[in-house]
C-alpha cells in the first residue's frame, strides 16, 4: 500500500486545471469524489489534513490510489463529477439512504403517439421524466389528473401497444389501424390514436400542453381552456364547451388541494435538510405559480460527519439529474460553495424559451424565509418517520454496542455504561454528574449528582473525579440496590490525565473488575488503560461513535445544571445574609414576590416597600446592600458574565434540576436523582 508520503510525491505531477479527482483504497476501488477549480491544490488540502471535516483522516487513512479528469471549466467537472458518483457510489460521498428507485411519472417520446406511464425504470434517452415522486400514490393519481385535462394514451392500452409495434414495422400502418375505439377514448381519456381520431402532428400538442401540466403550468392551461371553451360556446358546439369546461373543473379541484402558499406566482423548489449524527431526512417543496404542487422526502445516509456544504452539493447532484422538473428558483438555508456553477447547469437543463434563469436563495427573512423554515420541519418528520418505520433506533444502538465490545475489547456488550463529568468555576461550587445507559439508551432514574468536598483553591478536575470514584464505588455504594448494579464500562469525560487519576484510585481500593475509559473532548478519542500506544480511534459517523457523544453530552448537561443551581442559589443567599432582620421566611415571601433575584436587585426602594413583606426598616436596609452588590458588579469585569462552560458553546439544559436538600447523614447525601426533579 502506498504511503502518505508516495501521495504527496505523486500530487507533484497533478495539474492546476479544473477537473474531477477520485480517490482509491487499496483495492483499487473509488471511496470519494470531488471536483477542483485546481485539482494540485485541491487534493494537497486532503494529504496535508488541511481540511477540517471529521471525515478527512478516516479517508486520508485509506488511500491508496487517485486518478484524475482535466476538464475545460467548472461547468464540465460539476456534470462530470455528478455522473462519477452515479457510477461508482463512492462510500465517502453521501448519498440516498434508500437503495430502491424512486417512481417517475414518464411520456415515452420516442413513440410516434407517446403514452403516459408510471415507472421506476432507468432514463433512457426517447423517454422524458417527471419526478422524483416519493409518494406513489400521488403520482398515479396525478397521471388520472393530467388525462382528464389533455386526453392522451396510456402505456397500459392495448391497442395502443398494438399500433406501437406495428408502427415499428411500418409507418404506413397509420392508414391501417383499427377503427373500433378503445375503451380509453370511449370514457374521453384517451384522444383515439387506435381508432384515426387524431393525426400525430395533432397529438404531438396534445403531448407537449401534458409536459407543461406536469411541469405545474396550471393557469396557463386553464387561459388556453377557457379560450377554446368560449370559442366552442361561439360556434354553438355546446357539447365541447361542457367537455373543455369539465376539465376546467378538474384543474380548479386539483389547486384547491394544493396548499397556496404564496401572493406572488413563486416558481420554486425549497430544500429543507434535517441532520443527525449517522442519517439525514431532506423535504423538498415544488411549488409552481404560488402554490406547493408536490412535496418529496429522502433519507440521506451521511449525517454530521459530512459538512452541510457536501451535504447539500451531492443532494442536489443527485435530484436534479434525476428530475425534469427545473425551477426558477432553489431556497436553501445557505447558499453552495459552487452555487454559480450548479445554476449554469440547472439554467441550461431548464431549456427555458424565454431565457429564464435558475439562482440560488438563501433568505435571511420574509415570506421565503418561513418557507424554508417550513421545510426543515418537514425533513425532521421525515426522519422520525424513517426510524420508526424501520427501527432504526434499535439496530444502531445495537451496532453501538456490538462496536464498543471490539474497539474497547471488553469481554462483552457494555449493557451498563456510566459516565462522569465535573463541572466548577475556578474551584467554587465543584460538582459532578453520574449519567446511566442501560442497554444504549438513557436511564434517568438512575442519574446522580455529587456536591464535591474536597477543598479546593482552584479547579482541580484530578481529586474531584477521584473523590466521585471513591464515593460512588466503595463497598457500601456498590451493594445497596437503589444505585443499580455494577457497569459495564465507565467513561470518563476527560482524557488521559482523568484516566490516570482514576486509576490511581481504583489500584489502592482494589477495583479491578470494571472497564475504563477517557474521552478526549478535542478529538472524540478514547483512552484505555491496556493500550499505552495512543487513543482508540472510533470511525467517524460510525453508532459507537455517535452513542459515546450522546453519552459525553448528556453528562455535561446534567452537571452545568446542578452547578449553575448551586451557584445561583448561593450567590442569592450570601447577599441577602447580610441583611438585617431578613430571615429565611421574608427571604422567601421576598423572592416569591418578586418572581427571581434579578428582578429584586433592580427593584427600588418603593417596590420593595410597595409588597408588604418586609417592614420599611428591613427595606432600606436591602436596597443598601443591593446596590453595593450592584456597584461591585458593574466594577467586577466578569461579574454576571457566562461561565467558561456557556462560552465554549455547550449545550443548555433542557431539563429543571430537583431542588431535593442534601443531607449529610442519609444514604442519598452526595447523591439525588432527576426524577424529583
Amino acid at each position: 500500500m502506498a504511503t502518505l508520503e508516495d501521495i504527496k510525491q505523486q500530487l507533484a505531477t497533478v495539474p492546476t486545471e479544473p477537473g474531477v479527482y477520485l480517490w482509491k483504497d487499496a483495492s483499487g476501488q473509488v471511496i470519494y469524489v470531488g471536483k477542483a477549480k485546481q485539482l494540485r491544490a485541491r487534493m494537497r488540502q486532503y494529504v496535508n489534513f488541511q481540511d477540517e471535516r471529521a471525515k478527512i483522516p478516516l479517508l486520508v487513512d485509506q488511500i491508496d490510489s487517485f486518478e484524475y479528469i482535466v476538464t475545460q471549466n467548472e461547468h464540465e467537472s460539476l456534470v462530470l463529477e455528478k455522473n462519477l458518483i452515479n457510477q461508482y457510489a463512492p462510500f465517502f460521498n453521501a448519498d440516498f439512504k434508500d437503495d430502491k428507485s424512486y417512481p417517475f411519472i414518464a411520456i415515452t417520446k420516442g413513440d410516434v403517439f407517446p403514452a403516459i406511464k408510471y415507472t421506476r425504470e432507468k432514463h433512457r434517452p426517447d423517454t422524458r421524466y417527471f419526478g422524483p415522486y416519493t409518494d406513489s400514490r400521488a403520482a398515479r393519481e396525478l397521471i388520472d389528473i393530467a388525462r382528464k385535462v389533455v386526453p392522451i394514451c396510456s402505456s397500459k392500452c392495448a391497442d395502443w401497444r398494438r399500433l406501437t409495434r406495428r408502427l415499428e414495422k411500418d409507418e404506413l400502418a397509420l392508414l391501417a389501424h383499427d377503427v373500433r375505439p378503445c375503451f380509453d377514448a370511449h370514457v374521453g381519456l384517451g384522444p383515439g390514436a387506435c381508432c384515426g381520431q387524431i393525426t400525430p402532428e395533432e397529438y404531438r400538442k396534445n403531448v407537449r400542453r401534458v409536459e407543461r401540466f406536469l411541469a405545474g403550468n396550471h393557469q396557463e392551461f386553464v387561459d388556453e381552456l377557457t379560450e377554446e371553451m368560449q370559442a366552442a360556446a361561439a360556434e354553438l358546439d355546446f357539447e365541447r364547451a361542457g367537455r373543455v369546461k369539465q376539465r376546467i373543473d378538474t384543474i380548479n379541484a386539483l389547486s384547491e388541494r394544493q396548499h397556496a402558499v404564496s401572493s406572488r406566482r413563486l416558481n420554486a423548489d425549497v430544500v429543507g435538510i434535517f441532520r443527525e449524527e449517522t442519517i439525514a431526512g431532506v423535504h423538498v417543496f415544488m411549488i409552481r405559480e404560488g402554490r406547493v404542487i408536490n412535496g418529496n422526502e429522502f433519507v440521506l445516509n451521511r449525517g454530521k460527519d459530512v459538512p452541510d456544504d457536501d451535504l447539500l452539493h451531492n443532494f442536489l447532484l443527485r435530484y436534479y439529474d434525476a428530475t425534469t422538473s427545473i425551477p426558477h428558483e432553489v431556497i436553501v438555508r445557505a447558499l453552495p460553495e459552487d452555487d454559480e456553477v450548479m445554476a449554469e447547469w440547472l439554467t441550461e437543463r431548464l431549456e427555458s424559451a424565454h431565457g429564464a434563469k435558475v439562482r440560488f436563495t438563501a433568505p435571511q427573512k420574509g415570506e421565503k424565509r418561513e418557507l424554508l423554515e417550513m421545510a426543515e420541519r418537514n425533513a425532521e418528520h421525515t426522519l422520525m418517520r424513517y426510524k420508526v418505520r424501520t427501527n432504526y433506533e434499535d439496530k444502531r444502538v445495537n451496532d453501538a454496542l456490538l462496536q464498543l465490545e471490539s474497539a474497547l475489547a471488553l469481554d462483552e456488550p457494555p449493557m451498563r455504561i456510566e459516565c462522569f463529568d465535573i463541572s466548577t468555576i475556578h474551584g467554587s461550587y465543584t460538582v459532578a454528574s453520574m449519567v446511566v445507559f442501560t442497554a444504549g439508551r438513557p436511564d434517568k432514574s438512575q442519574y446522580r449528582r455529587f456536591k464535591i468536598k474536597t477543598p479546593l483553591d482552584e479547579a482541580n478536575d484530578f481529586l474531584s473525579m477521584q473523590e466521585v470514584m471513591r464515593r460512588r464505588y466503595r463497598p457500601e455504594r456498590m451493594a445497596d440496590e437503589r444505585f443499580g448494579k455494577k457497569p459495564d464500562l465507565i467513561i470518563l469525560d476527560g482524557g488521559l490525565p482523568q484516566l490516570n487519576a482514576v486509576i490511581a484510585m481504583f489500584d489502592e481500593m482494589g477495583v479491578h473488575d470494571i472497564a475504563l475509559c477517557g474521552l478526549a473532548k478535542r478529538d472524540e478519542e478514547l483512552f484505555v488503560p491496556w493500550q499505552e500506544t495512543g487513543p482508540v480511534v472510533l470511525p467517524g459517523g460510525s453508532a459507537s461513535l455517535y452513542l459515546v457523544k450522546q453519552i459525553r453530552d448528556e453528562a455535561h448537561r446534567f452537571a452545568i445544571t446542578f452547578h449553575r443551581e448551586l451557584r445561583g442559589k448561593g450567590m442569592t443567599a450570601s447577599i441577602l445574609d447580610g441583611v438585617a432582620g431578613l430571615g429565611p421566611v421574608r427571604k422567601k415571601a421576598l423572592l416569591k414576590a418578586f418572581k427571581s433575584f434579578k428582578n429584586l436587585r433592580n427593584a427600588t426602594l418603593e417596590e420593595v416597600k410597595a409588597v408588604r413583606v418586609v417592614p420599611d426598616e428591613v427595606a432600606e436596609e436591602l436596597i443598601t446592600v443591593l446596590r453595593q452588590y450592584n456597584d461591585a458588579a458593574k466594577n467586577e469585569p466578569n461579574a454576571g458574565s457566562p461561565s467558561a462552560d456557556e462560552r465554549a458553546g455547550r449545550p443548555v439544559p433542557f431539563e429543571e434540576p430537583d431542588d431535593a436538600a442534601t443531607s449529610e447523614h442519609s444514604v442519598l447525601d452526595e447523591l439525588s436523582t432527576e426524577e424529583r426533579s
